[in-house]
């Protein structure tokens, strides 16, 4: 919930105009009022558009709340949901984040599906099963084809905003699980589900990152607000 219509427009007309990173995809995900101009100035850029939520429900009486099958008409291709202030500040579960993804996929939308722990359960060792009990709840009852459409996201909470920052190795041990945790499922093709890294993604650690093994892109949160920074990263691949 940052910046003007302006402000934000300028923003995706400067990440476009700076792109120069083939083989990198960018999906930009800007608040719901700015969703319609953003595809318009991405077109034909090859930038995509996602949503930063949407509701459980394909329609009904929920005022202020934005259904998949609205997202889908104004041109997204992605949606997330499951972020750590989703879960922290309203209150989501996983079983709610298992309903909005199915939602997504019946409306051929991509769910970015966010995971991570707490300072607490980092500190108190319980980083692995909170993580994996959230993997397991979220996307429980989905097919092998449905889970390959699902790109998901570790959040370590810990690590933003806290001052306390997590290492590379320490971002690929639980990347690393995730995929194993995502491979008793899918066996050999959870090499093919893309794991991004959320935990205050920096032009000065991106490169660093994103040379782990299980570590295949990130999502961007304060650095993405200039696109001087936003461009340093996509290109730091």
């Amino acid at each position: 919930m940052n910046l003007s219509k302006i402000e934000g427009l300028l923003l995706v007309e400067g990440v476009v105009n700076g792109m120069n990173a083939e083989g990198v995809k960018v999906i930009l995900s800007p608040p719901f009022p700015f969703i319609s101009d953003a595809v318009t100035l991405t077109a034909r850029s090859g930038v995509s558009i996602a949503a930063q939520n949407c509701h459980q429900d394909k329609s009904g009486a929920y005022t202020g709340e934005v259904s998949a099958v609205s997202l889908k008409s104004f041109g997204c291709e992605y949606c997330i949901v499951g972020h750590s202030e989703r879960r922290e500040y309203f209150g989501e579960t996983d079983k709610l984040i298992n309903q909005k993804i199915k939602q997504l996929l019946e409306n051929k939308l991509q769910p970015i599906y966010c995971c991570g722990e707490s300072l607490e359960d980092r500190e108190n060792g319980n980083h692995f099963d909170v993580a994996g009990d959230q993997i397991q709840s979220a996307l429980h009852g989905f097919t092998k084809d449905e889970l390959k459409k699902i790109i998901v996201a570790y959040e370590p909470i810990w690590a933003i905003g806290t001052g306390k920052t997590a290492s590379p190795e320490q971002a690929q041990e639980m990347h690393a699980f995730i995929r194993e945790k995502l491979a008793q499922v899918l066996v050999d093709e959870a090499e093919e589900i893309s794991i991004l890294y959320g935990g205050s993604v920096k032009p000065n650690n991106a490169k660093e990152l994103f040379s782990q093994k299980d570590i295949d892109g990130g999502l961007i949160g304060g650095a993405s607000l200039s696109a001087t920074d936003f461009l340093a990263i996509i290109h730091s691949f």
